[in-house]
């Protein structure tokens, strides 16, 4: 299981890749595993609020459908629209083109309550016993 060392994790298995104020989000390598094949992925819309561990979109798998959970507040800046022809990117590409959207942080506060890659993955290992 690839867990990136620059990335920060939810304990709902979403990572993020923090750039300045600005935050890519998606769904991990473990987490798409768990799913299994991805079929779907409603995105939200650009320009909508989201809340730091709220739902913001969900996630539709062969075998069930999961919210996809905001790991900080802040502002829709971009979706990844790839997604809605190809949801399979996420299985294939969870740390590249299978991104979710882009964030603009409103609060960098949020990102203390993050996971680092040696929390998180001790935190699968947790679920996989």
């Amino acid at each position: 299981m690839e867990v990136p060392k620059d990335l920060k994790y939810t304990q709902e298995h979403e990572w993020i890749r923090i750039d300045g104020k600005k935050a890519v989000v998606g769904i991990t390598e473990f987490a798409q595993e768990q799913l299994g094949d991805i079929v779907f992925v409603e995105l939200p819309e650009v320009g909508s609020e989201v809340e730091q561990e709220s739902p913001f979109g969900v996630v539709e798998s062969v075998k069930t459908v999961s919210d996809l959970y905001a790991p900080v507040s802040g502002k829709v800046t971009a979706v990844n629209k790839d997604l809605e022809t190809n949801p399979e990117k996420v299985n294939s590409e969870p740390y590249g083109g299978g991104w979710v959207v882009e964030i603009e942080l409103s609060n960098e506060k949020d990102i203390e309550s993050l996971l680092d890659a040696d929390a998180y993955t001790e935190q699968c290992q947790k679920e996989t016993e």
